[in-house]
C-alpha cells in the first residue's frame, strides 16, 4: 500500500487543519474543493486568532464544511438504501475530554452544533437516530426540510451505486483538528456516511477514538474513509497514543495509515494536530482535500 500524500506544518501557538474526505474527486474539482478547505481552516483560523477556543474553531470551520455541498457533510451528504439523509457527527475537548455525538441523525442543517449541545449538556456522549432528533429539538434546533440538504447530486450518486457503479467520491466525511493560544486541542468530524449504505448503519465519525479524538497530552486527530476500518482499528485513538509516545506527527499520521491497510484492508486519510500545534496529513487515496493555517492569517494554504 502506498501512502499517496503527506505534508506537515503548524507550530508553537495556535493552529488549524482542516480535510474535506479522502477518496476520489475528478481532478478538474479537486482545486474547488481545496479552496472549500482553505475557506474553513480560515473560519476556524479567525476564532483562534482572536483567542477563542480550539474547539469552537474546530466545530466553525466544520459548520462551514457542512453548509457546501461539495463535501459528503450536512447538505449534500450521502444517501441511505433508501435515499434517506442521515448524519454522523462527533465532537472532542482535549482539555476536559468532553465530548458529544449523534449519529443516524435525520435532517438538521448543522449535526455538529447539535453534537456541540450534547458535549454542553453532559448527561449523555452520543444521540443516536429519532433519540438525536429529540435531543436536538429539546436543544433548540428546527429539523431541516429534506429537500433542503438532499441535493441532485447525491441522488446521483446514490443510483449510481444501485446500478453498480461506484457512487463514492471524497471519501466520507470532513473534519477539522485545532490548537488554541491556551495550548488546548480539540477535533471535531461530521459525515453523511457511505453511499447507499444500510439503513441504521453508523461509521466511525462519531465514535471516539475511531473517527474522533483529542486529548491534550496526546493531540487530537479526525480520520475520512473507509469507517468499518477506522471503528476496528480506533484509528484515531492510535494515533493520538503514537503522539504521546513521541511518534513525530507526520510518522503517526503515515503509521496508521498503514496499519489501516495491512490489518483491516481500509484506506482513507487522517489529520493530526499535536499538543505543540504541529500539523500533519497522511492518505492512502487518490484524493483529499485539506486546508491548514497557524500562528498568522497569512499562514492558510491547502490542497487536493
Amino acid at each position: 500500500m502506498t501512502v499517496r500524500a503527506t505534508w506537515q506544518g503548524g507550530g508553537e501557538g495556535w493552529s488549524i487543519l482542516v480535510h474535506g474526505g479522502a477518496g476520489f474527486i475528478p481532478p478538474e474539482r479537486r482545486e474547488a474543493h481545496a479552496e472549500g478547505c482553505r475557506l474553513a481552516a480560515r473560519a476556524g483560523a479567525l476564532v483562534l486568532a482572536a483567542g477563542g477556543s480550539a474547539l469552537d474553531a474546530a466545530q466553525a470551520a466544520v459548520e462551514l464544511l457542512e453548509d457546501d455541498p461539495r463535501y459528503n457533510a450536512g447538505t449534500g451528504g450521502s444517501l441511505d438504501e433508501h435515499g434517506e439523509l442521515r448524519l454522523d457527527a462527533s465532537l472532542m475537548d482535549g482539555a476536559t475530554l468532553a465530548a458529544g455525538a449523534v449519529c443516524a441523525l435525520p435532517p438538521f442543517f448543522h449535526p455538529i452544533a447539535v453534537a456541540r449541545a450534547a458535549l454542553r449538556d453532559g448527561r449523555h456522549v452520543l444521540y443516536a437516530a429519532e433519540g438525536a432528533a429529540r435531543f436536538a429539538r429539546l436543544a433548540g434546533f428546527e429539523p431541516a426540510p429534506p429537500d433542503r440538504m438532499i441535493t441532485d447530486a447525491a441522488r446521483a450518486r446514490l443510483e449510481a451505486t444501485r446500478q453498480g457503479q461506484d457512487g463514492n467520491w471524497a471519501g466520507g466525511t470532513v473534519g477539522a483538528v485545532a490548537r488554541d493560544l491556551a495550548g488546548h486541542v480539540a477535533a471535531a468530524t461530521s459525515t453523511g456516511g457511505t453511499v447507499g449504505k444500510r439503513h441504521g448503519r453508523v461509521g466511525d465519525s462519531p465514535i471516539l477514538g475511531a473517527g474522533t479524538y483529542a486529548d491534550d497530552l496526546a493531540g487530537a486527530a479526525s480520520g475520512t474513509g473507509e469507517g468499518e476500518g477506522y471503528l476496528r482499528l480506533a484509528a484515531c485513538l492510535r494515533a493520538c497514543l503514537a503522539l504521546q509516545q513521541g511518534r513525530e506527527p507526520l510518522d503517526a499520521a503515515v503509521e496508521t495509515i498503514r496499519m489501516l491497510r495491512e490489518r483491516v484492508n481500509a484506506s482513507g486519510g487522517i489529520i493530526l494536530v499535536a499538543p505543540d500545534g504541529r500539523l500533519a496529513l497522511a492518505r492512502s487515496t487518490e484524493a483529499m482535500s485539506w486546508g491548514a493555517c497557524w500562528g498568522s492569517l497569512d499562514q492558510l494554504t491547502g490542497g487536493c
